[in-house]
């Protein structure tokens, strides 16, 4: 039977060797000690809690990730609202809201009366329009208009969906998301996250389901070259153990692009790869006990957060985590000023929704900078993306970094692996 090895035990990796398992024997090379990369799971000794190492939140219109968990059995592992609802915090208004999408394509959210961003103009609708017709070079900044509508609702979307600054942000990938999501109409919108952690739905039943097959996964298995002949790979080398290659044997790399770089650029010079990235910020609170929520926040367990360094709390039994997109800018803010000032604005938003409140001194907490969290999503690293054929027969690329037409996201890092399997030609 073929062999294949997949380089990367990252969602893009997982996804390809879940394509190719029944079709060839995969065994996924996976250089840390877990899978799963920016999405999973762990246990946090100095919490004394299961937390995510970042928080994100999939839309019903992201199918790839939808088929993803179906083929692994995890498609009832996700919880959501079931309906397209956002609730919102401004810190400087000191107003909380709650965004409705219309269920089908006509913004009636939008028109006056309806559940639209407070404050915005009908007219403001139009820079959606511009987005969509962006081409080139534009930024996203260069598309919005001044309101409500940008400042409440589509700057920090941008933000969060790219995890650029919309002043360098890509102005058409921004444009592929609102093309997939809200031109599609409410339904396309409605929120989901992981009911127990992103490792017990996109990473551990992604490794039963392989194990099922006859896969294999090495973790600790960092590759460290590559050999190659005759327009194939010929080998690879994790350390001191050297895999031949037999004329059969296929390789998909979904490892992260500066490890692209090191280990494939000395056989291929015109390889190119995202090489500026962005970083986020997680942080965690840990709570004496659950919190009893009220309101819109009780239905879908999060609430959007405008005006200040919060972006996005997620309420998880007895932790508060909260995500900080674009990170680069609070590089040098120190972790305890930062935690301070993060509590202060969940106390804000989340405090009216939780019976009680929150106390006022900020609980236990451990935030996580994860520096090269993504690629800059600006139209020059765009151009730097690779597509999936590399120039040799027997090597495929795959991840979120590759040439998907979305920025760093599950959806693109799962497409990735979908296109990568297929063009192996073994699907």
């Amino acid at each position: 039977m073929t062999r294949v090895h997949v380089i990367g035990g990252g969602l893009a990796g997982l996804s390809a060797a879940v394509e190719l398992a029944g079709r060839a024997f995969v065994t996924v090379h996976e250089a840390g000690p877990a899978c799963g990369g920016r999405a999973r799971s762990y246990f946090d000794r100095a919490l004394g809690a299961r937390v995510d190492n970042g928080n994100h939140l999939l839309l019903s219109a992201n199918a790839a990730a939808f088929r993803y968990l179906g083929l692994i059995g995890a498609e009832k592992t996700l919880k959501g609202p079931g309906a397209p609802v956002f609730p919102w915090f401004d810190l400087e208004a000191g107003l909380g809201w709650t965004l409705r999408l219309s269920r089908g394509r006509v913004p009636f959210w939008a028109l006056p009366g309806g559940a639209r961003v407070p404050g915005m103009r009908v007219a403001e609708l139009g820079a959606l329009l511009t987005l969509l017709r962006a081409t080139g070079d534009r930024t996203v900044a260069e598309c919005l208009k001044p309101g409500m509508l940008a400042h409440r609702l589509l700057e920090p979307f941008a933000v969060s969906a790219l995890n650029t600054s919309c002043d360098i942000g890509s102005a058409v990938l921004l444009a592929n998301i609102v093309r997939e999501s809200l031109a599609k109409g409410g339904m396309a919108c409605r929120p989901w996250y992981p009911a127990e952690g992103l490792s017990e739905s996109f990473v551990d039943p992604a490794v039963r389901h392989l194990e099922l097959l006859g896969g294999e996964v090495r973790t600790g298995a960092r590759l460290s070259s590559i050999e190659a002949a005759d327009g194939r790979v010929t080998a690879l080398s994790f350390g001191e153990e050297r895999v031949a290659l037999g004329p059969e044997d296929h390789v998909v790399f979904a490892a992260p692009a500066p490890v692209a770089a090191s280990v494939l650029g000395p056989f291929w010079p015109e390889l190119t790869v995202p090489d500026a990235f962005e970083s986020i910020v997680n942080l965690h609170f840990r709570l004496d006990a659950k919190p009893v929520l009220r309101g819109m926040v009780a239905r879908t367990g999060f609430v959007g957060v405008v005006g200040g360094v919060t972006e996005w709390a997620f309420v998880k039994g007895d932790v508060i985590s909260v995500t900080v997109s674009a990170a680069n800018r609070y590089t040098a803010r120190e972790n305890e000023e930062l935690c301070a000032t993060i509590w202060g604005e969940v106390r804000r938003a989340l405090g009216p929704v939780v019976a009680g409140g929150l106390p006022e001194t900020p609980p236990p907490s451990r935030l996580i900078r994860e520096k090269r969290a993504t690629f800059t999503a600006t139209p020059e690293q765009d151009r730097r993306r690779p597509g999936g054929r590399t120039p040799f027969a027997n090597l495929v690329l795959a991840g979120d970094w590759t040439q998907t037409g979305l920025p760093s996201t599950i959806e693109g890092a799962i497409r990735s692996g979908v296109t990568a399997a297929r063009t192996s030609g073994l699907v």
